[in-house]
C-alpha cells in the first residue's frame, strides 16, 4: 500500500512538473497569444506571426526551414539538405563530404527533386467534412469524408493553382484546408562538410553539450531568377542570453499524446521492437555493402545515416514507453480525463464504449501485424516506384473520389514530380535494399512452402539471388519509361515484361486487400471512437490544448534554458572553445567522429572561440522540425532547430519540460564560420544586410 501511496504521489508531482513546460505545437489560427503575454510579458502581433509564416518553408522530403533574405535564401539544417546533396553528387565529386559554396548565382547548383512549401492560407472546412458524413456509421462515414476532403482539394488547386491539402485536426475535431505556394527551382548556395555538419557523429546524436554546425543555405528561383522575397526572417548578430524568449515555427512530424492506453501498449509490445528490428537487419546489410569501397561507402552514406538517426530515436522512445512511471503517467492522464467527462451519465456511456471499441479493435490489429508489416514489396527506390506506378495505373480507372489517398486529382502533381525524378539510382545498392525487405518476410512471416505471399515474393529464389534477378531485370532507371508505363495505363503494365511491375501487379491485390481489411477493421472502428472521445475533449478544453503533429506549420515557444543531467548542469550553451577542447581531447585515439576539418585547423586563429556555436531551450519539437527557425521576440533568426536531448525522447507520447530540451545552430555561428572559415563574406553580407 505504501509503494502504491509513493508512486501515485510521485506521478502527481510529476504531471505537476510536466504541466508547468511550455508544451505544446501550436496551430497558426490558434496560438496562445495571452498565455505567452502572461508569463513572458511579449505579445506577438498578427504581423508578427503573419511574417513568420510566410517565412517558414516547409521541405517536403521531410523538415522544415525559413527564407532569410529578399533574394530568396533558405536556411535548413545540412542533415535536411543531405538528400539532395547525395543525389547532386558523384563519384568524381561529393558535396557531403566536401561541403560546397557558391560565391555567385551563376554557380549554385539546382536541387534534383527538390519541392518546398509555404503556408499561404488557412481555411476551416469543418462543418463541410463532418456534414457529408451525417447518418452513416463506420466505414461508409469514413468512404464519405475522403470523397469529400478529395472534392474540396481539388476544387481549391483549380482554383488556386497551389498545393491543397486538408488537414485533420484534434482528431477529427477540426479540419482546415491548408493552401500552400510551392517552389521547385531550387538551387545550392551553400553547405558546410558533413564532418562538422554532424560532428561526433552517431556517438554525439541525441546528446547535449553539441558542437554541430548543421545547417545549409539555398536559394529560391522562378523564371530561372532569384524570386523577390516579401517576407524573410532578418538573422541576428547576437546569441540569445539564458532565460530569453524564442519561438521555433516549424513542421513537427507526428506524435501520439492523445491515443488511448491501449494503443499506447500496442506501440509499445509491437510496433517500437517491429521498428528497430527492421533498422538494425536493413543497418547489417548497408554497412557490410559500404566496406566494399570508398563508392559503395559514399551510395550508401545517406541511408545510413537516415536509418541509424531512426534507430536512435526508436530505441530512445521504446525505453520511454517502457519505462513503468511515465506509463502510470500517460495512464492517469487519460484516467483523470475519463472520471472528470463522465460526471454526465451520457457522456460516461460514449466514453466507455469508445475506448472498449478502441481495445477491441487494437486486439484485432495485433492478429494481423506481422503480415501488415513484413508482407509487402520494399526496398530503396526502385521496388516503390514499380508499386506507385502499378497502383497510379489501377488507381486511375476510378473515379477521383474513390481513389486511395495519395492518387487523387489535387495528389497527382505531387506524386509524378516524386516519382518521375531523374535521381540517381544504384543497381547494387537497390539490391542490397531489396533483399533486406525479402530477408525480413521470410524471417517474419514463415518460408515460402508455408506462406503465399512469401512465395509470390520470392518465387523459386533466396532473398539474395530474386534481389539480383529483380534488380538486374528492371528497366524503372528509365524515367521516361516510367512515363510511359503511367501514360499506357494497366494495360501497358500488363504488357510490360519487367520483373518489378509484374511482381507489383501480383501484389497489388493483396496489398488493397490488406488496406481493405486495416479500413474495415481497425480505422472504422477506431475513427469514429476517437472521434468520440475528441469530441469530448473539445467540449470540455477546447481549442486550450494544442492538436497531435501532423507535419503541418506549427509554432512552439519556450526560454534558452540550462537543465540538470548526470548529476549537474548541461550549459543552456556551447561554444568553439568547446569544439576545439573536444577535437584536441580526442585527437589521437583513432575516434574520427571528433576529427574537425582541415580548414578548420588552418582558420583556427581567426575564429572568435567565444562565440556561441549551438544552445537548447525549452520548445516542444520533434522529428519534422528540424531545419525550424529559432526566432527571437524582434522576429530575427537566432538559430536553426536541429535536434532534441536523450531525456526528451518520451515527447512522442508526452513532454517533460524539466528535462526536455530541443537544440539549434546559433545563427551567429553561422556568420562567424561563413566570413572567417569559409571566405564567403558576400553571403554574409546577403544575411545581415537589410534589403539585400
Amino acid at each position: 500500500m505504501l509503494k502504491k501511496l509513493t508512486m501515485a504521489i510521485g506521478i502527481a508531482g510529476l504531471l505537476t512538473g510536466i504541466s508547468c513546460a511550455d508544451e505544446g505545437m501550436w496551430t497558426f489560427d490558434n496560438i496562445p497569444v495571452k498565455k505567452i503575454k502572461a508569463k513572458y510579458n511579449f505579445e506577438p502581433t498578427q504581423q508578427w506571426l503573419d511574417n513568420v509564416r510566410l517565412s517558414s518553408v516547409r521541405f517536403n522530403d521531410g523538415g522544415s526551414g525559413a527564407f532569410i533574405s529578399k533574394t530568396g535564401l533558405v536556411i535548413t539544417n545540412h542533415h535536411v539538405a543531405s538528400g539532395q546533396l547525395q543525389k547532386m553528387s558523384s563519384a568524381q565529386k561529393d558535396y557531403l563530404k566536401e561541403g560546397f559554396y557558391a560565391p555567385t548565382q551563376e554557380l549554385e547548383q539546382k536541387c534534383t527533386d527538390l519541392e518546398l512549401n509555404v503556408l499561404f492560407d488557412m481555411k476551416n472546412v469543418t462543418e463541410e467534412v463532418i456534414k457529408s458524413a451525417e447518418g452513416l456509421d463506420g466505414e461508409k462515414a469514413i468512404k464519405a469524408r475522403k470523397a469529400k476532403i478529395a472534392q474540396i482539394e481539388k476544387a481549391n488547386k483549380e482554383k488556386t493553382g497551389m498545393r491543397s491539402d486538408v488537414v485533420k485536426l484534434y482528431n477529427g475535431g477540426e479540419y482546415w484546408l491548408y493552401t500552400y505556394k510551392k517552389y521547385r527551382d531550387v538551387r545550392l548556395v551553400m553547405a558546410p562538410e558533413k564532418q562538422i555538419a554532424f560532428y561526433g557523429g552517431s556517438y554525439d546524436n541525441f546528446t547535449y553539450p553539441r558542437y554541430d554546425l548543421d545547417f545549409a543555405i539555398f536559394r529560391v528561383y522562378e523564371n530561372d531568377k532569384p524570386i523577390n522575397c516579401d517576407h524573410f526572417l532578418k538573422f541576428s548578430t547576437k546569441s540569445p542570453e539564458e532565460n530569453s524568449l524564442i519561438f521555433v515555427s516549424g513542421n513537427p512530424g507526428r506524435t501520439k499524446r492523445n491515443i488511448t492506453y491501449s494503443q499506447y501498449l500496442f506501440s509499445r509490445d509491437f510496433q517500437y521492437p517491429a521498428k528497430i528490428y527492421k533498422y538494425n537487419k536493413i543497418l547489417k546489410n548497408l554497412y557490410a555493402y559500404a566496406k566494399q569501397d570508398p563508392e559503395s561507402a559514399r551510395r550508401a552514406e545517406t541511408l545510413i545515416f537516415s536509418y541509424e538517426n531512426s534507430k536512435k530515436v526508436s530505441e530512445g522512445e521504446f525505453k520511454g514507453v517502457k519505462d513503468k512511471e511515465l506509463s502510470a503517467i500517460f495512464k492517469t492522464k487519460e484516467d483523470k480525463f475519463r472520471e472528470s467527462a463522465s460526471k454526465d451519465p451520457k457522456q460516461k456511456a460514449e466514453l466507455d464504449s469508445a475506448y472498449n471499441d478502441i481495445g477491441k479493435a487494437v486486439s484485432k490489429y495485433k492478429e494481423r501485424y506481422d503480415e501488415l508489416a513484413f508482407g509487402c514489396l520494399g526496398g530503396n527506390r526502385l521496388p516503390e516506384i514499380a508499386f506507385v506506378i502499378v497502383r497510379y495505373c489501377t488507381e486511375m480507372e476510378k473515379p477521383d473520389a474513390e481513389r486511395k489517398n495519395g492518387f487523387h486529382d489535387s495528389q497527382l502533381d505531387v506524386l509524378k514530380y516524386e516519382y518521375l525524378s531523374p535521381e540517381p539510382i544504384y543497381d547494387d545498392l537497390e539490391t542490397i535494399m531489396l533483399r533486406s525487405y525479402l530477408e525480413m518476410a521470410e524471417e517474419n512471416l514463415g518460408s515460402k512452402e508455408k506462406n503465399p505471399i512469401v512465395k509470390m515474393l520470392l518465387d523459386i529464389y533466396t532473398p539474395n539471388e530474386r534481389a539480383k534477378q529483380l534488380i538486374a531485370g528492371t528497366r524503372l532507371k528509365d524515367v521516361e519509361y516510367r512515363k510511359k508505363l503511367m501514360e499506357g495505363g494497366l494495360k501497358a503494365c500488363k504488357q510490360s515484361k519487367d520483373p518489378l511491375i509484374q511482381l507489383a501487379l501480383q501484389m497489388e491485390p493483396i496489398k488493397a486487400a490488406q488496406e481493405d481489411w486495416y479500413q474495415k477493421e481497425y480505422e472504422s472502428r477506431v475513427v469514429p471512437s476517437v472521434e468520440k472521445i475528441a469530441a469530448i475533449k473539445f467540449k470540455t478544453y477546447g481549442k486550450d490544448i494544442y492538436p497531435d503533429a501532423t507535419f503541418t506549420p506549427r509554432l512552439a515557444y519556450g526560454p534558452v534554458k540550462r537543465y540538470e543531467t548526470n548529476g549537474t548542469y548541461a550549459p543552456c550553451k556551447t561554444t568553439f572553445y568547446g569544439l576545439y577542447d573536444r577535437y584536441y581531447s580526442f585527437k589521437g585515439t583513432g575516434m574520427k567522429e571528433w576529427d574537425i576539418p582541415k580548414i578548420y585547423l588552418e582558420k583556427e586563429s581567426k575564429i572568435n572561440k567565444a562565440e556561441t556555436l549551438d544552445f537548447v531551450y525549452d520548445a516542444d519539437t520533434i522529428g519534422g522540425n528540424s531545419g525550424s527557425p529559432v526566432v527571437n521576440t524582434k522576429g530575427e533568426l537566432v538559430g536553426i532547430n536541429f535536434d532534441r536531448n536523450t531525456e526528451g525522447m518520451t515527447r512522442q507520447f508526452m513532454y517533460d519540460g524539466r528535462y526536455a530540451r530541443s537544440l539549434a545552430v546559433s545563427a551567429v555561428a553561422v556568420l562567424e564560420t561563413l566570413r572567417n572559415v569559409y571566405g564567403a563574406e558576400k553571403l554574409a553580407d546577403e544575411l545581415t544586410k537589410t534589403g539585400i
